[in-house]
Protein backbone atom coordinates (compact mmCIF):
# COMPACT_ATOMS: atom_id res chain seq x y z
CA UNK A 1 0.00 0.00 0.00
CA UNK A 2 1.51 3.48 -1.09
CA UNK A 3 1.79 5.80 1.75
CA UNK A 4 0.41 9.27 1.56
CA UNK A 5 3.47 10.86 -0.01
CA UNK A 6 3.54 8.06 -2.98
CA UNK A 7 0.47 8.95 -3.42
CA UNK A 8 0.35 12.63 -3.42
CA UNK A 9 3.40 12.43 -5.99
CA UNK A 10 1.29 9.55 -8.50
CA UNK A 11 -1.83 12.31 -8.15
CA UNK A 12 0.65 14.80 -9.28
CA UNK A 13 1.85 12.70 -12.13
CA UNK A 14 -0.96 11.81 -13.41
CA UNK A 15 -2.36 15.26 -13.88
CA UNK A 16 0.50 15.68 -16.50
CA UNK A 17 0.48 12.16 -18.05
CA UNK A 18 -3.49 11.19 -17.84
CA UNK A 19 -2.33 7.24 -18.32
CA UNK A 20 -1.59 7.08 -14.85
CA UNK A 21 -5.11 7.91 -13.71
CA UNK A 22 -5.76 3.85 -13.23
CA UNK A 23 -2.74 3.56 -10.93
CA UNK A 24 -4.12 6.56 -8.41
CA UNK A 25 -7.75 4.91 -8.47
CA UNK A 26 -6.40 1.36 -7.76
CA UNK A 27 -4.13 3.39 -5.04
CA UNK A 28 -7.86 5.18 -3.58
CA UNK A 29 -9.33 2.20 -3.49
CA UNK A 30 -6.73 0.33 -1.63
CA UNK A 31 -7.07 3.43 0.50
CA UNK A 32 -10.64 2.75 1.34
CA UNK A 33 -10.23 -1.31 1.24
CA UNK A 34 -12.73 -0.65 -1.92
CA UNK A 35 -13.34 -2.92 -4.50
CA UNK A 36 -12.55 -0.55 -6.72
CA UNK A 37 -12.55 3.24 -8.06
CA UNK A 38 -13.35 5.23 -11.21
CA UNK A 39 -13.19 9.17 -12.50
CA UNK A 40 -15.97 10.03 -14.86
CA UNK A 41 -16.97 12.96 -16.98
CA UNK A 42 -20.65 13.75 -15.93
CA UNK A 43 -22.55 16.93 -18.47
CA UNK A 44 -25.61 17.48 -16.24
CA UNK A 45 -26.49 14.36 -14.56
CA UNK A 46 -25.76 12.16 -17.35
CA UNK A 47 -21.80 10.24 -17.48
CA UNK A 48 -20.83 11.05 -20.81
CA UNK A 49 -17.00 9.23 -20.21
CA UNK A 50 -15.28 6.94 -17.60
CA UNK A 51 -12.37 5.44 -16.85
CA UNK A 52 -11.95 2.57 -13.58
CA UNK A 53 -9.19 0.72 -11.59
CA UNK A 54 -8.55 -2.45 -13.43
CA UNK A 55 -9.76 -5.08 -10.93
CA UNK A 56 -13.09 -2.97 -10.83
CA UNK A 57 -12.95 -2.55 -14.52
CA UNK A 58 -15.34 -4.77 -15.85
CA UNK A 59 -18.25 -4.04 -13.49
CA UNK A 60 -18.10 -0.18 -14.54
CA UNK A 61 -18.22 -1.57 -18.25
CA UNK A 62 -21.46 -3.53 -17.16
CA UNK A 63 -22.90 -0.75 -15.49
CA UNK A 64 -22.76 1.77 -18.48
CA UNK A 65 -23.52 -0.91 -21.29
CA UNK A 66 -26.88 -1.64 -19.08
CA UNK A 67 -27.62 2.12 -19.15
CA UNK A 68 -28.04 3.15 -15.67
CA UNK A 69 -26.12 5.65 -15.26
CA UNK A 70 -29.09 7.80 -17.24
CA UNK A 71 -31.23 9.25 -14.79
CA UNK A 72 -29.46 7.98 -11.57
CA UNK A 73 -31.23 8.88 -8.79
CA UNK A 74 -27.91 8.32 -6.67
CA UNK A 75 -25.59 10.57 -9.61
CA UNK A 76 -28.47 12.85 -8.13
CA UNK A 77 -28.13 13.40 -5.48
CA UNK A 78 -24.31 14.03 -5.42
CA UNK A 79 -24.52 16.38 -7.39
CA UNK A 80 -27.55 18.35 -5.36
CA UNK A 81 -25.79 17.74 -2.21
CA UNK A 82 -23.25 20.31 -3.82
CA UNK A 83 -20.71 19.15 -0.78
CA UNK A 84 -16.70 20.41 -1.15
CA UNK A 85 -15.21 17.32 -0.49
CA UNK A 86 -16.53 13.43 -0.35
CA UNK A 87 -20.17 12.06 -0.16
CA UNK A 88 -20.75 8.88 1.08
CA UNK A 89 -24.50 6.62 0.15
CA UNK A 90 -25.46 6.77 4.20
CA UNK A 91 -25.16 10.81 3.94
CA UNK A 92 -28.00 11.12 1.26
CA UNK A 93 -29.83 7.62 1.32
CA UNK A 94 -31.91 6.19 4.21
CA UNK A 95 -31.05 2.07 4.29
CA UNK A 96 -34.84 1.87 3.33
CA UNK A 97 -34.20 4.04 0.19
CA UNK A 98 -31.61 1.76 -0.53
CA UNK A 99 -33.29 -0.82 -0.68
CA UNK A 100 -36.27 0.02 -2.14
CA UNK A 101 -33.91 1.85 -5.50
CA UNK A 102 -33.97 -0.26 -8.24
CA UNK A 103 -30.44 0.74 -9.18
CA UNK A 104 -28.95 -0.75 -5.95
CA UNK A 105 -31.47 -3.49 -5.64
CA UNK A 106 -30.77 -4.55 -9.42
CA UNK A 107 -26.96 -4.05 -9.89
CA UNK A 108 -25.00 -2.76 -6.99
CA UNK A 109 -26.38 -5.24 -4.46
CA UNK A 110 -26.29 -8.47 -7.20
CA UNK A 111 -22.55 -7.72 -7.80
CA UNK A 112 -22.05 -7.53 -4.02
CA UNK A 113 -21.06 -3.91 -4.06
CA UNK A 114 -23.06 -0.34 -2.88
CA UNK A 115 -20.63 1.14 -0.64
CA UNK A 116 -19.70 4.21 -2.14
CA UNK A 117 -17.94 7.52 -1.60
CA UNK A 118 -17.90 9.74 -4.46
CA UNK A 119 -17.03 13.77 -4.95
CA UNK A 120 -17.73 16.02 -7.78
CA UNK A 121 -14.72 18.49 -9.65
CA UNK A 122 -16.43 20.89 -11.53
CA UNK A 123 -14.04 22.00 -14.37
CA UNK A 124 -14.17 24.55 -17.05
CA UNK A 125 -15.59 23.20 -19.99
CA UNK A 126 -18.82 23.36 -17.56
CA UNK A 127 -19.11 19.47 -17.32
CA UNK A 128 -17.45 18.04 -13.99
CA UNK A 129 -15.75 15.09 -12.97
CA UNK A 130 -16.76 12.40 -10.32
CA UNK A 131 -14.39 10.08 -8.38
CA UNK A 132 -16.13 7.31 -7.12
CA UNK A 133 -15.01 4.57 -4.90
CA UNK A 134 -16.88 1.48 -4.24
CA UNK A 135 -16.97 -1.15 -1.62
CA UNK A 136 -18.01 -4.67 -1.02
CA UNK A 137 -21.89 -4.66 0.87
CA UNK A 138 -19.86 -7.16 3.33
CA UNK A 139 -17.04 -5.00 4.57
CA UNK A 140 -19.96 -1.70 5.94
CA UNK A 141 -19.94 1.16 4.95
CA UNK A 142 -16.50 3.27 4.43
CA UNK A 143 -16.10 5.05 7.65
CA UNK A 144 -15.85 8.46 8.55
CA UNK A 145 -11.91 8.90 9.41
CA UNK A 146 -11.58 7.21 6.16
CA UNK A 147 -13.50 9.84 4.19
CA UNK A 148 -12.00 12.76 6.46
CA UNK A 149 -8.76 11.64 4.84
CA UNK A 150 -10.38 11.52 1.40
CA UNK A 151 -10.98 15.04 1.67
CA UNK A 152 -7.81 16.11 2.45
CA UNK A 153 -6.26 14.56 -0.63
CA UNK A 154 -9.32 16.28 -3.01
CA UNK A 155 -7.99 19.45 -3.57
CA UNK A 156 -4.81 17.91 -4.68
CA UNK A 157 -6.90 15.64 -6.86
CA UNK A 158 -8.86 18.50 -8.50
CA UNK A 159 -5.73 20.20 -9.14
CA UNK A 160 -4.09 17.11 -10.67
CA UNK A 161 -7.70 16.24 -12.66
CA UNK A 162 -7.86 20.04 -13.85
CA UNK A 163 -4.60 20.01 -15.16
CA UNK A 164 -5.18 16.49 -16.88
CA UNK A 165 -7.95 18.51 -18.50
CA UNK A 166 -6.37 21.54 -19.42
CA UNK A 167 -3.48 19.59 -21.10
CA UNK A 168 -5.73 17.72 -22.96
CA UNK A 169 -7.37 20.48 -24.47
CA UNK A 170 -3.89 21.98 -25.37
CA UNK A 171 -2.93 19.00 -27.03
CA UNK A 172 -6.60 19.42 -29.45
CA UNK A 173 -5.31 22.40 -30.08
CA UNK A 174 -1.96 21.28 -30.94
CA UNK A 175 -3.77 18.88 -33.74
CA UNK A 176 -5.74 21.81 -35.26
CA UNK A 177 -2.43 23.97 -35.47
CA UNK A 178 -0.44 21.31 -37.06
CA UNK A 179 -3.04 20.32 -39.60
CA UNK A 180 -3.86 24.14 -40.21
CA UNK A 181 0.15 24.58 -41.02
CA UNK A 182 -0.27 21.57 -43.90
CA UNK A 183 -3.49 23.54 -45.00
CA UNK A 184 -6.52 21.20 -43.49
CA UNK A 185 -9.62 22.26 -41.65
CA UNK A 186 -9.98 20.48 -38.95
CA UNK A 187 -11.59 19.69 -35.34
CA UNK A 188 -11.71 18.60 -32.59
CA UNK A 189 -14.96 16.72 -31.15
CA UNK A 190 -16.43 16.05 -28.07
CA UNK A 191 -18.33 12.82 -26.94
CA UNK A 192 -21.50 12.79 -29.16
CA UNK A 193 -19.94 15.28 -31.37
CA UNK A 194 -19.72 18.84 -29.73
CA UNK A 195 -16.98 20.92 -30.39
CA UNK A 196 -13.71 21.24 -28.47
CA UNK A 197 -11.43 22.55 -30.62
CA UNK A 198 -10.90 24.10 -34.03
CA UNK A 199 -8.29 25.80 -36.23
CA UNK A 200 -9.65 29.20 -38.15
CA UNK A 201 -9.49 26.82 -41.65
CA UNK A 202 -12.40 25.51 -40.23
CA UNK A 203 -14.18 28.22 -38.46
CA UNK A 204 -14.13 29.69 -42.07
CA UNK A 205 -16.14 26.85 -43.35
CA UNK A 206 -18.65 27.88 -40.91
CA UNK A 207 -22.00 28.39 -41.27
CA UNK A 208 -22.04 27.51 -45.14
CA UNK A 209 -20.50 23.89 -44.47
CA UNK A 210 -20.49 23.02 -40.75
CA UNK A 211 -22.50 24.46 -38.15
CA UNK A 212 -21.47 24.18 -34.39
CA UNK A 213 -25.56 23.41 -32.72
CA UNK A 214 -25.47 22.51 -29.12
CA UNK A 215 -25.90 19.06 -29.54
CA UNK A 216 -23.24 18.35 -32.11
CA UNK A 217 -20.99 19.58 -35.47
CA UNK A 218 -23.86 19.07 -37.94
CA UNK A 219 -23.03 19.77 -41.63
CA UNK A 220 -25.66 21.74 -43.60
CA UNK A 221 -26.01 19.08 -45.91
CA UNK A 222 -29.27 16.53 -44.84
CA UNK A 223 -27.62 13.27 -46.07
CA UNK A 224 -24.03 14.34 -45.27
CA UNK A 225 -25.29 14.81 -41.94
CA UNK A 226 -27.01 11.54 -41.41
CA UNK A 227 -23.36 9.82 -42.50
CA UNK A 228 -22.06 12.10 -39.73
CA UNK A 229 -24.61 11.21 -37.05
CA UNK A 230 -24.23 7.62 -37.49
CA UNK A 231 -20.26 7.71 -37.37
CA UNK A 232 -20.68 9.94 -34.29
CA UNK A 233 -22.44 7.28 -32.87
CA UNK A 234 -20.33 4.78 -33.40
CA UNK A 235 -17.37 6.73 -31.82
CA UNK A 236 -19.47 6.93 -28.77
CA UNK A 237 -20.01 3.57 -28.91
CA UNK A 238 -16.67 3.10 -29.12
CA UNK A 239 -17.22 0.82 -32.30
CA UNK A 240 -15.71 3.44 -34.60
CA UNK A 241 -11.96 2.14 -34.71
CA UNK A 242 -10.85 3.48 -38.16
CA UNK A 243 -11.25 6.60 -40.72
CA UNK A 244 -14.92 7.35 -41.73
CA UNK A 245 -15.19 8.87 -44.59
CA UNK A 246 -18.29 11.64 -45.65
CA UNK A 247 -19.31 13.14 -49.44
CA UNK A 248 -20.84 16.34 -49.19
CA UNK A 249 -21.80 17.54 -52.66
CA UNK A 250 -20.92 20.58 -54.75
CA UNK A 251 -23.58 23.62 -53.82
CA UNK A 252 -23.86 26.56 -55.54
CA UNK A 253 -20.64 28.97 -55.11
CA UNK A 254 -19.30 26.12 -53.12
CA UNK A 255 -16.99 22.84 -54.30
CA UNK A 256 -17.69 19.37 -52.84
CA UNK A 257 -16.21 18.41 -50.32
CA UNK A 258 -14.94 15.00 -47.89
CA UNK A 259 -15.11 15.17 -44.14
CA UNK A 260 -12.32 12.14 -42.27
CA UNK A 261 -13.79 10.93 -38.94
CA UNK A 262 -10.90 10.13 -36.80
CA UNK A 263 -11.40 8.56 -33.73
CA UNK A 264 -8.88 9.38 -31.03
CA UNK A 265 -7.99 6.26 -28.93
CA UNK A 266 -6.74 6.04 -25.08
CA UNK A 267 -9.25 6.14 -22.57
CA UNK A 268 -7.44 8.32 -19.79
CA UNK A 269 -7.40 11.01 -22.37
CA UNK A 270 -10.86 10.85 -23.45
CA UNK A 271 -12.18 11.41 -19.79
CA UNK A 272 -10.17 14.23 -18.93
CA UNK A 273 -9.76 15.93 -22.73
CA UNK A 274 -13.09 14.79 -23.83
CA UNK A 275 -11.29 14.06 -27.37
CA UNK A 276 -13.25 11.33 -28.83
CA UNK A 277 -12.73 12.10 -32.66
CA UNK A 278 -10.85 14.83 -35.05
CA UNK A 279 -12.67 15.98 -37.92
CA UNK A 280 -10.97 16.45 -40.87
CA UNK A 281 -12.00 18.24 -44.17
CA UNK A 282 -10.70 17.80 -47.42
CA UNK A 283 -12.11 19.97 -50.36
CA UNK A 284 -12.34 18.44 -53.88
CA UNK A 285 -9.97 20.01 -56.78
CA UNK A 286 -12.51 21.09 -59.25
CA UNK A 287 -9.94 20.38 -61.87
CA UNK A 288 -8.64 16.86 -61.31
CA UNK A 289 -10.91 13.89 -60.17
CA UNK A 290 -9.32 12.24 -58.30
CA UNK A 291 -7.12 8.54 -58.90
CA UNK A 292 -7.89 5.18 -58.38
CA UNK A 293 -5.47 5.28 -55.26
CA UNK A 294 -6.94 8.72 -53.90
CA UNK A 295 -10.30 7.00 -53.92
CA UNK A 296 -9.49 3.96 -52.38
CA UNK A 297 -8.40 5.74 -49.19
CA UNK A 298 -10.23 7.91 -48.70
CA UNK A 299 -13.32 5.55 -49.07
CA UNK A 300 -11.97 2.13 -48.06
CA UNK A 301 -12.95 0.91 -51.87
CA UNK A 302 -10.95 -2.17 -52.84
CA UNK A 303 -9.14 -1.35 -56.07
CA UNK A 304 -12.00 -2.59 -58.36
CA UNK A 305 -14.43 -0.27 -56.98
CA UNK A 306 -11.72 2.67 -56.79
CA UNK A 307 -11.27 2.25 -60.14
CA UNK A 308 -14.83 1.98 -61.53
CA UNK A 309 -15.11 5.25 -59.13
CA UNK A 310 -12.67 7.17 -61.12
CA UNK A 311 -14.39 6.33 -64.34
CA UNK A 312 -17.63 7.54 -63.09
CA UNK A 313 -16.14 10.67 -62.00
CA UNK A 314 -15.42 11.47 -65.17
CA UNK A 315 -18.75 11.08 -66.25
CA UNK A 316 -18.73 7.77 -68.05
CA UNK A 317 -21.43 5.72 -68.31
CA UNK A 318 -21.68 2.15 -66.30
CA UNK A 319 -21.08 0.94 -70.07
CA UNK A 320 -18.28 2.70 -70.86
CA UNK A 321 -16.16 2.72 -67.47
CA UNK A 322 -16.94 -1.13 -68.26
CA UNK A 323 -15.95 -0.92 -71.33
CA UNK A 324 -12.42 1.04 -70.63
CA UNK A 325 -11.76 -1.42 -67.87
CA UNK A 326 -12.35 -4.32 -69.69
CA UNK A 327 -15.31 -6.06 -67.45
CA UNK A 328 -18.99 -6.78 -68.32
CA UNK A 329 -21.57 -3.87 -68.28
CA UNK A 330 -23.42 -6.13 -65.33
CA UNK A 331 -20.28 -5.94 -63.38
CA UNK A 332 -19.87 -2.17 -63.44
CA UNK A 333 -23.32 -1.84 -61.93
CA UNK A 334 -23.24 -4.07 -59.28
CA UNK A 335 -19.52 -2.40 -58.20
CA UNK A 336 -21.17 0.92 -58.59
CA UNK A 337 -23.85 -0.41 -56.13
CA UNK A 338 -21.10 -1.35 -53.83
CA UNK A 339 -19.51 2.35 -54.39
CA UNK A 340 -22.66 4.23 -53.54
CA UNK A 341 -23.38 2.17 -50.24
CA UNK A 342 -19.55 3.18 -49.13
CA UNK A 343 -19.55 6.89 -50.26
CA UNK A 344 -23.21 7.08 -48.78
CA UNK A 345 -24.57 8.28 -51.35
CA UNK A 346 -27.64 7.62 -53.37
CA UNK A 347 -27.49 7.82 -57.14
CA UNK A 348 -24.90 7.79 -60.11
CA UNK A 349 -25.13 11.72 -60.57
CA UNK A 350 -24.05 12.47 -56.78
CA UNK A 351 -20.87 10.57 -57.32
CA UNK A 352 -20.08 12.15 -60.75
CA UNK A 353 -20.77 15.46 -58.37
CA UNK A 354 -18.58 14.91 -55.86
CA UNK A 355 -15.51 13.69 -57.97
CA UNK A 356 -15.72 15.99 -60.54
CA UNK A 357 -16.76 18.88 -58.00
CA UNK A 358 -19.73 20.30 -60.63
CA UNK A 359 -23.10 21.01 -58.88
CA UNK A 360 -25.83 19.13 -59.47
CA UNK A 361 -28.29 21.28 -61.75
CA UNK A 362 -32.23 20.11 -61.61
CA UNK A 363 -33.18 17.51 -63.46
CA UNK A 364 -29.93 16.17 -63.52
CA UNK A 365 -31.35 11.95 -63.95
CA UNK A 366 -28.41 8.84 -63.76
Amino acid sequence: MVNRAELLDLIYEAGAVPELWPDVLAALAQLLKAQGALVLTARGEEAVSWLASTPFKSVVDDYFACGLHLGNERTRRLMAAEHPGFVTDQDVFTPEEQDRDPIYREFWFRHGLGWGAATVIPVPSGDTLIIHAERRRVDGPIERELVDELDTLRPHLARAALFSARLGFERAKAVTAALQMVGLPAAVLRSRGTLYAANPLFEALMPHLVRDHRDRVRLTDASSDQLLADALARVSLAGLTSVHSIPVAASEGFAPHILHLLPVRGAARDVFAQATSVLIVTPVDRAAVPGAEVLQGLFDLTPAEAKLAAQIGKAKSPREAARALGITEGTARVTLKQVLSKTGLRRQAELVSLLSGMALKPGDKD
